[in-house]
This record gives structure tokens, C-alpha cells and sequence, in this order.
């Protein structure tokens, strides 16, 4: 018993020790289960190969629609993107919304790696 009120006041205080923010950058999806957003400070890993991604993920649309550059076999490729996010020490635990943007916002953008040239 006493085990497991420690274990629900250790997963309250992380779950207040996390931010709700606002993340404006490239979003990236180069492979199958692979997606990113790269913003003015980080890169921030969504989803990767074999895991299910963080909660939200979901709440991203087909991006193929518009503004969506194709760089892989398929529709694999990047575009731009604001998301409300909930973060904790660099890694997003949650998408809480998410909204397309047009390629010129973060090509326009100064603080932005050009998607080309980053890493």
C-alpha cells in the first residue's frame, strides 16, 4: 500500500513538473513511424520506428494536402507546423494541438536551420 502511494505522488509531481508550450518549426516524417519537429532550440522526437509516438500524435493530419515536401518513396518528406505541446526536460509527452503552417512561415523564419542543411 504504502508502495503505491509513493509510486501516485511520484507520477503527480512529474506530471506538474511538466509545460504546456507552443513549438513552431519543421515537421518532419522521412521514414515509415519516423517524425520530428525541429524548432529554433531542439530537435524534438514525436514518434519513432516501432514505438507508438506521444500522445497526440493523432492529431496530426495527412500534411500530404498541402505545403509538403516529398523527399521519400511514398509521402514521406517535412513541412511546417505549430504545435501546443506539454514538455518535460527536452522530450514532448503530449501533443495537445496541432496546425499546419505554409513552407514559407519557417523558410522566412531567421531562427530555423534551413530543413536542407541541418544536421
Amino acid at each position: 500500500m504504502a508502495k503505491s502511494f509513493f509510486t501516485i505522488i511520484a507520477i503527480a509531481l512529474l506530471t506538474t513538473s511538466a509545460s504546456a508550450e507552443t513549438r513552431c518549426g519543421w515537421i518532419s516524417n522521412p521514414t515509415q513511424g519516423n517524425w520530428s519537429l525541429i524548432d529554433a532550440d531542439q530537435e524534438w522526437i514525436l514518434a519513432s520506428q516501432g514505438s507508438a509516438g506521444v500522445d497526440g500524435m493523432d492529431l496530426i493530419p495527412d500534411l500530404t494536402e498541402r505545403d509538403w515536401v516529398i523527399t521519400n518513396a511514398g509521402s514521406y518528406g517535412y513541412g511546417c507546423a505549430c504545435m501546443s505541446v506539454v514538455t518535460d526536460k527536452g522530450d514532448v509527452l503530449r501533443i495537445k494541438s496541432f496546425r499546419q503552417l505554409s513552407l514559407e512561415k519557417c523558410q522566412a523564419d531567421d531562427n530555423l536551420p534551413d530543413f536542407l542543411e541541418r544536421g
